[in-house]
């Protein structure tokens, strides 16, 4: 990528709002893993313009918070926090394509839960790396927890319960969702300074396997899940609307080498087919690529990729990649980028994990030791229309909790945006950010030409 494809072109979301583009509504490699699936060559037809119909692709933000252990009634939290959890799953089931809805894809952007059940796990102890203990770093992280094994993984899989069999999903892993986030000696943590937490890397993904391997019961035998990578850290599925198909690839955190050459494999097995990529971390709230930072992996491990890597090895490298999801970074963030070939890529951020209201009301009184943050029931709902004349989507921000989108609920802004970190952007601007929608306008062109394969 020269300087203007990787600098000028880009169009944060304050910016890219009032563009044409959107129109508003209101040190040692990773071990390299085997490849569980080997990438099938697709067999459905591809884009066929008029022929999609309207449909929906549910984004699923961070949800580590309505798993946590400690917030639930059983530690002295306000509500059973998992139970928002359910809810969202229970709309989205209810909601499949399979049961007369319009939801036709759902993925999950990472850090299903919250703790860490290591100090440090074994694939990068046996390399020669080294942790030392860090008592600056989050609670979440300070020890050990037998909780993830015993509650929050079998939260999290129960959950999924509730749609499996109704449609094709992805769950990719986040930083939470490993099971070891341990501190390097040589960057210690330094209190009172901007490094207070020192230089951190995750690793080990069995708890994130025992729910989500290629041979879990949610995706074993599964048409649609066309190829794993690691067993299923990496993975690739196919999704249908009317007589189009769509493929989604979906990657680990920061992810290494080997993930990316695989990525390559399974993209290219599927030619011209409009592609979806989820990853946890990518976007920040200023629709700038999230690089640097405690957790950024790449410092530590040459092979790690971080954010602007993955854009430079693989996702500018495609021409059919045209949409990026991620969460990690709580808040809202959009842009759109432009690829080697010089088309648009779209690249956004949804996480509503710090989100407080629902606890707040459960704890009017406010004897809660800290802020009842959870999340409030917020889903990302991505609604197509890529029949017309210029193929649109419609960017949609929906509470299972509250029953209501964003757009209707007036106290929004007021609700959130302090705690996003956009105390001072008006009401209105606040509220765009969660309800949009934008013009693909190169869609057609791009893949008209794409035929069954």
């Amino acid at each position: 990528m020269n300087l203007i494809n990787t600098l000028a072109v880009r169009l944060p979301l304050h910016a890219a709002l009032a563009t044409a583009v959107v129109a508003a509504t209101l040190a040692s490699p990773v071990a390299a893993q085997p490849q569980a699936h080997a990438p099938a060559p697709a067999e459905s037809k591809a884009y066929r313009p008029g022929e999609c119909g309207a449909f929906t692709v549910a984004m699923i933000p961070d949800t580590q918070n309505y798993m946590d252990f400690t917030r639930q009634k059983a530690e002295g939290f306000p509500l059973d926090a998992v139970e928002l959890y359910y809810e969202q799953m229970r709309y989205i089931g209810d909601n499949a394509r399979s049961n007369g809805g319009d939801i036709v894809f759902a993925t999950h952007v990472g850090d299903v839960w919250q703790h860490y059940s290591e100090w440090m796990d074994p694939e990068h102890e046996a390399r020669g790396f080294k942790w030392i203990p860090n008592p600056a770093g989050s609670s979440v992280a300070r020890q050990p927890y037998p909780e993830v094994r015993d509650s929050e993984i079998p939260s999290a899989t129960e959950g999924f319960r509730l749609i499996a069999g109704k449609l094709p999903f992805s769950v990719v892993p986040g930083n939470h969702d490993y099971d070891a986030l341990w501190t390097h000696p040589d960057f210690p943590p330094q209190p009172g300074k901007d490094g207070v937490v020192g230089l951190r890397h995750v690793g080990g993904l069995t708890g994130f396997l025992s729910a989500f391997s290629a041979d879990s019961e949610f995706f074993k035998d599964q048409p649609w899940y066309v190829s794993a990578h690691g067993n299923g850290t990496d993975s690739a599925q196919l999704f249908t609307a009317g007589e189009c198909t769509f493929l989604h690839v979906g990657l680990q955190y920061d992810a290494p080498d080997s993930s990316l050459a695989w990525a390559r494999r399974v993209v290219k097995q599927h030619p011209d087919m409009p592609t979806i990529v989820t990853i946890h971390k990518y976007l920040n709230r200023q629709g700038e690529r999230a690089v640097g930072g405690s957790t950024d992996l790449s410092t530590l491990d040459r092979v790690d990729n971080n954010p602007q890597m993955v854009w430079d090895d693989f996702i500018s490298q495609h021409d059919q990649i045209f949409l990026v999801l991620s969460g990690h970074i709580s808040g809202q963030g959009y842009s759109v980028d432009y690829n080697d070939i010089g088309n648009q890529v779209h690249q956004m951020l949804a996480d509503y994990q710090g989100r407080s209201r629902v606890g707040e009301m459960a704890d009017p009184d406010g004897s809660y030791h800290r802020r009842p943050v959870t999340g409030d029931g917020w889903l990302r709902l991505l609604e197509f229309k890529l029949d017309g004349e210029t193929p649109q989507l419609h960017v949609r921000t929906y509470s299972t909790y509250f029953d209501q989108y964003s757009s209707d609920i007036p106290e929004y802004a007021s609700w959130y945006k302090r705690h996003e970190g956009q105390a001072d952007m008006p009401d209105a601007d606040f509220a765009r950010r969660d309800d949009f929608v934008i013009e693909l306008v190169d869609f057609r062109e791009r893949f008209e030409g794409s035929v069954e394969r």
